[in-house]
């Protein structure tokens, strides 16, 4: 928890690595996670580093296995999941070793690296000979239906012959089992030829047309369509075909019916010309393809076999590559020479003590007589922000985030999001009905996390509702809580308690001849007209207020005063935290001249303001004739009296001063409001001008103080540090703070180091955050009457839906009535999802986001650093997981 309020303190570490152990080493940080490494290469181009060979080689070993689990996922093999705790491959497996036997034979030793180069090699070439098993294949499935219709096509045209044949005389000797085509041909000096092939049936048409405009009419074609779909060689998927056969005379006709072919995409296949011929080669052609049917049936079950077993393993593969591949992408950040690799990062000071271990155990596996030196190392530079978070924290540290991340050290305002993000929300979106949708909708997505992290994985929007289930599910228990105090249920009040009002009035009461009636507030009235019990609904507003005229008015004023109170109440926290952030980097200045301005200027003004409120609630009842509501003060009136120094109390009356004594608050009201106003005041060139001319004097005076000590350097400092800054630093760690913490403590005279210092750009810039402040505190103020004015909204729309909805089918008779309301229930449901629930849900939470980003974090939050980026193989392999 204390990580989460204000970031781990981290050290700038130098890691001297022996280059044979700097591989496992980084290995192990990275399976720590708990290590931001630096670049110490930023001008050597990527191409020029070191590793850059091993990084194209997991890359290519990444390109083979995604090819791997492309064909898996078409064969439909289920992948096994990976084992996120597998260790990154040694450097030696991207390499293939040989080995010299005894029997003078070389063979190789299959590592890590060659056993996905083996595998891919034989899923290639499985592939490649199935591929061309199938092609062949079915180019014999088209060969076998060309040979059966041309079969069946020229019996019947030899049997129209023979049976329209003209009588012979008996010296005729010809064969009458002579073909149509023999006899043709011994008949005409022109052979009759034929092409015989197979094309996609939607094509036929504009086939035949092409062939009858550029044949002129020279040629005959026969089609016969199949019955059942052919799957295509090319784009293997079923088609419907159609077989033909083109009759032609001469090879000019024969060509060009071969090239309208082609344009056509038509395959044509060699067809005998006798009956035997045709009959031989189907005959050949069946036996072929059960041959090639057994054949492609073997190539299928062991390129299943290889995808099957390489499906239990291709998960943990790519984690390994991806582990591999980030670690030699950080030793690229290192620097190098000839026996050592020298490393800087950030690490936390917690984790210290830990890295040494893992370092020095990994060192002593490879070499006992080497040591991984760990150096601590100083820097102007600002550390990396590290708030530790789960996975209900998370949400809220993104909100933060998304403003800017928190300064190195600085409060982090995630614990308080935690409470106060979804209570704001609740109280603008406050209904016990609505707040119990969206807990049942956070709940199951909380229940079902699991399972719903992987089956949304790519569709971004429910990936921000999950991400945010935690936030949604206290937004809700806040909204039910909100319900319950404004006692709405749908829009509807309950009365769970009893209501603390009656009507004792008598059945010979003239009800009917009034429109409205007032009930008696007053407790100690006869029994007869007593209304009021006397004691306050227990929880909430009473539920006779659903049925008042008046609700509106007093729940405007209700809401609009807690409002005020609320925002005011979280502004103070947020100067509050403003002060702890002071004390914690001991900025004396800011302390004094910023934080006691600001304190004063807003308890003076907003503090009483809410003060007057509580006096006005506690004063003024119903119940007493002098002290009545109708004679209560108004409190903005009060308040902008108080800014024009003016007393209420006094009004003029033709002249004369007239004082209602009614109208006054306190004893001494008009002077203690006076007092308040001049001091809050005084505080805004306190805070305008003190600050700038004590930087200026305290510059000033380092200047003609500390100028002779500039520049003499230590010659035992660290990196050649002047002496004066190893002197600050001491100075700061004898005050309690680390070397680190130096950079945070501007505002300290004694501590910051600022060699650039203009004047004039330091008062401009408290000019503008004086301004900021005093005029943000009227409009922020404002500002968080949207809880009101969101409240009122969602209220009252609800109410409006309730009323059109129901009460015109709760209006119909009982026939007609009871079939309607299924379909207004049913419509009122999509609506209150729809509109109350996701429109003015996601409008309720743009609001609360503003209020802490502006109204809230302004009075203490600078968020001008930077995050944390450890070196992590879990973050890396849920990245290359999503991006998958």
């Amino acid at each position: 928890m204390s990580s989460l309020f204000r970031g781990e303190e981290m050290q700038l570490c130098q890691i001297y690595f022996k280059s044979e152990v700097a591989y496992s080493c980084v290995s192990q940080l990275g399976e720590m996670g708990i290590v931001q490494f630096k670049d110490l290469n930023e001008n050597v181009n990527a191409f020029q580093r070191k590793f850059v060979n091993e990084v194209r080689r997991c890359e290519e070993i990444e390109r083979k296995l995604r090819y791997i689990e492309k064909e898996a996922v078409k064969e439909e093999v289920e992948l096994d999941e990976a084992d996120q705790t597998c260790d990154a491959p040694k450097p030696k497996d991207m390499i293939t070793l040989e080995v010299m036997s005894n029997s003078k034979k070389i063979f190789f030793i299959k590592n890590f690296f060659a056993k996905i180069d083996q595998l891919e090699h034989d899923l290639v070439e499985v592939n490649t000979n199935k591929d061309a098993l199938r092609k062949n294949y079915l180019e014999l499935i088209e060969l076998k239906h060309i040979l059966v219709k041309a079969t069946q096509f020229f019996e019947e045209a030899d049997n129209f012959s023979i049976y329209n044949r003209p009588e012979t005389h008996e010296y005729e000797t010809e064969d009458e089992h002579v073909t149509l085509l023999m006899s043709e041909r011994n008949r005409s000096p022109f052979a009759i030829g034929f092409l015989a092939g197979i094309m996609n049936r939607d094509k036929v048409s504009s086939f035949e047309l092409m062939l009858w405009r550029f044949c002129r009419g020279n040629v005959f074609l026969k089609t016969a369509d199949l019955t059942e779909l052919v799957e295509d060689v090319t784009t293997n998927t079923l088609q419907a075909k159609t077989v033909f056969i083109i009759f032609f005379q001469g090879e000019q006709l024969k060509n060009k019916c071969k090239k309208i072919c082609d344009g056509f995409k038509a395959t044509i296949y060699p067809c005998p010309e006798t009956l035997k011929e045709r009959r031989e080669m189907l005959n050949g052609v069946s036996m072929r393809l059960d041959e090639l049917k057994t054949v492609l049936d073997q190539s299928l079950n062991l390129r299943r076999s290889i995808l099957v077993n390489a499906a239990q393993s291709i998960k943990t593969w790519f984690a390994q590559v991806h582990k591999m591949k980030a670690i030699y992408h950080t030793l690229n950040m290192f620097s190098h020479d000839q026996k050592s690799i020298i490393a800087e990062c950030w690490a936390p000071k917690s984790e210290i003590n830990r890295i040494r271990e893992i370092l020095d155990l990994e060192t002593k596996k490879i070499d006992m007589n080497f040591q991984t030196i760990v150096h601590f190392i100083t820097s102007k530079e600002a550390p990396p922000t590290f708030n530790r978070v789960d996975k209900f924290t998370s949400g809220f540290q993104n909100i933060v985030n998304a403003y800017g991340v928190p300064s190195y050290r600085e409060i982090n305002p995630t614990p308080f999001y935690a409470i106060t993000f979804p209570f704001l929300f609740g109280v603008m979106f406050g209904d016990a009905g609505h707040g119990l949708l969206m807990l049942l909708a956070a709940g199951y997505l909380i229940k079902k996390e699991n399972y719903l992290k992987k089956a949304i994985k790519g569709n971004e929007i429910f990936e921000l509702f999950f991400g945010g289930r935690y936030i949604m599910f206290l937004m809700a228990v806040f909204s039910i809580y909100a319900g319950f105090l404004y006692n709405d249920f749908f829009s509807k009040s309950t009365n769970i308690f009893g209501s603390k009002w009656k009507v004792t009035l008598g059945k010979d009461f003239p009800f009917e001849d009034i429109q409205q009636f007032t009930l008696n507030p007053d407790p100690y009235a006869n029994e007869t007209y007593k209304m009021y019990s006397g004691t306050p609904y227990p929880f909430g507003i009473d539920p006779v207020w659903q049925l008042a005229t008046n609700k509106i008015t007093f729940t405007n004023g209700l809401k609009m005063k807690f409002s005020v109170i609320i925002g005011i109440m979280q502004m103070v926290f947020g100067l509050v935290i403003g002060l702890k952030n002071h004390l914690f980097f001991r900025r004396k200045i800011s302390i004094l001249f910023e934080f006691i301005p600001q304190i004063i200027f807003i308890s003076l003004i907003f503090v009483y303001l809410c003060l007057m409120i509580f006096i006005k609630w506690i004063k003024y009842a119903g119940t007493d004739d002098k002290l009545t509501g109708a004679c209560a003060p108004n409190i903005l009136l009060e308040l902008i009296n108080m800014f024009f120094l003016k007393d209420g109390t006094v009004t003029v009356v033709d002249g004369e001063k007239k004082y209602d004594e009614c109208k006054r608050l306190y004893p001494g009201q008009h002077h203690i409001q006076m007092v308040f106003v001049i001091v809050a005041v005084l505080c805004v060139p306190v805070m305008l001008f003190t600050k700038p001319l004590l930087k200026l004097r305290e510059h000033n005076k380092r200047t003609k103080y500390g100028s002779r000590f500039r520049g003499h350097v230590n010659p035992l400092s660290v990196n050649g540090h002047s002496s004066d800054e190893d002197d600050k630093h001491d100075k700061a760690e004898r005050m309690g703070h680390t070397s680190n913490s130096v950079i945070n403590l501007e505002d300290d005279a004694e501590l910051e180091n600022e060699e650039h210092f203009e004047f004039g750009e330091v008062f401009v810039e408290q000019t503008i955050h004086t301004i900021e402040y005093f005029l943000g505190c009227v409009s922020h103020t404002a500002s968080y009457l949207r809880l009101w004015a969101l409240s009122l909204a969602h209220a009252e729309l609800s109410e409006v839906l309730w009323t059109m909805l129901f009460k015109m089918g709760l209006n119909m008779a009982p026939p007609v009535g009871a079939f309607v309301m299924f379909f207004i229930f049913s419509a009122w449901g999509v609506i209150t999802i729809g509109i109350l629930c996701v429109m003015e849900g996601l409008s309720a939470f743009l609001h609360a986001l503003r209020l802490h980003w502006v109204e809230f974090q302004s009075k203490f939050y600078k968020g001008e650093g930077y995050e944390f980026m450890p070196f992590s193989f879990e973050k890396i392999l849920n990245e290359a997981e999503l991006a998958e």
